[in-house]
């Protein structure tokens, strides 16, 4: 999986704890997509466990990492990774969304080759 060369290429800076948490969530959703089902409620839970921190954090800091993407990353990229016009920043569920579709498509090219 290339997760960090791509949270990388977002513009998304490892000096943000949002970079590290967005690199496990997705790690966990690659290996289970019921992640995808309840974000908060599942995914978030399990980051803050992994990371000795609360809920709460683990969302406000995957938001911050969004926000940094969309107002100074590559917002670019971030579009054209949706395959769709996004006029906003997406939310947190949406931009792990976003991510987690890419990756999977890289995963199944890999797999054709």
């Amino acid at each position: 999986m290339d997760i960090r060369p791509l949270l990388l290429s977002l513009g998304i800076r490892t000096t943000l704890k949002g970079f590290h948490y967005l690199r496990y969530g997705l790690e966990l959703c690659m290996q289970n997509d019921e992640y995808l089902l309840l974000i908060y409620k599942w995914l978030f839970s399990d980051i803050a466990k992994h990371y000795h921190s609360s809920q709460n954090n683990v969302e406000h800091c995957i938001r911050t990492a969004v926000s940094y993407c969309w107002r100074k990353g590559n917002r670019r990229l971030l579009i054209q990774l949706a395959g769709h016009e996004i006029d906003r920043p997406p939310s947190n569920s949406e931009f792990i969304n976003i991510l987690y579709n890419h990756l999977m498509i890289q995963e199944e090219r890999k797999a054709i080759l």
